[in-house]
Parts: C-alpha cells; structure tokens; sequence
C-alpha cells in the first residue's frame, strides 16, 4: 500500500520551465519503479517518464526527451519531473505512479496512482 501526492503544477507561458513533486508514504519508496502520466481532457492517458529503483535508468516518451528530466530522492521519499521548453501540447493533468518492477515502464500498469496536477502551458 502507498500513498502519492503530486504538487507544482500551475501556469506557464510557452518556452518556460516547471518542476513536479510527487510524495510517496506507506512503503518503502526505494523499492518501486516511479513513473509519469499525464492526461489531456478528451484523451487517452499518455506515458510520459519512468526511472528505475536507483536511479540508474530512466525512459522518456519522444514527445518529452530533451525537455523533461525526471528523477528521485529516496531518502526524501520523493519523485520530481522537470519541465523545461514547455509547449501547449503539454498541457495536462500530471500522474505519478509506482510498480514493482521495470520491464515495460511505458506501460500504464502501474500498481500505485496519485491524484493528478494541473498543468497549463498556454501560447
């Protein structure tokens, strides 16, 4: 069982930065692969970043490399997505997840959701 909860979305004009917290209690942190969802309305959830136990390995979805930096600190227990060169397409509500594996993290099976952020990107 673990709990998420995501902070620092907001408004930002196109071409500037944010950056994404996402709080994880109830289990060890350290043990889950962590990843990022977002979701616009009207479309389907979107697989946006993951990074491994330590660290070590991450994957980004094309739409996001270049721009979108996510990593963790497991003694903090928490998990952030920075976001630089910010477009409008990337106006969504932002997901963090958790799972206990890493095969396949694009994968939207994740075990574990937090309630979502918003983010809006406007032109």
């Amino acid at each position: 069982q673990v709990q998420l909860v995501e902070s620092g979305g907001g408004l930002v004009q196109a071409g500037g930065s944010l950056r994404l917290s996402c709080a994880a209690s109830g289990r060890t942190f350290s043990s889950y692969v962590m990843g990022w969802f977002r979701q616009a309305p009207g479309k389907e959830r979107e697989f946006v970043a993951a990074i491994s136990w330590s660290g070590g390995r991450t994957n980004y979805a094309d739409s996001v490399k270049g721009r979108f930096t996510i990593s963790r600190d497991n003694a903090k227990n928490t998990l952030y997505l920075q976001m630089n060169s910010l477009k409008p397409e990337d106006t969504a509500v932002y997901y963090c997840a958790g799972r206990s594996t890493w095969p396949r993290p694009e994968s939207s099976k994740y075990d574990y959701w937090g309630q979502g952020t918003q983010v809006t990107v406007s032109s």
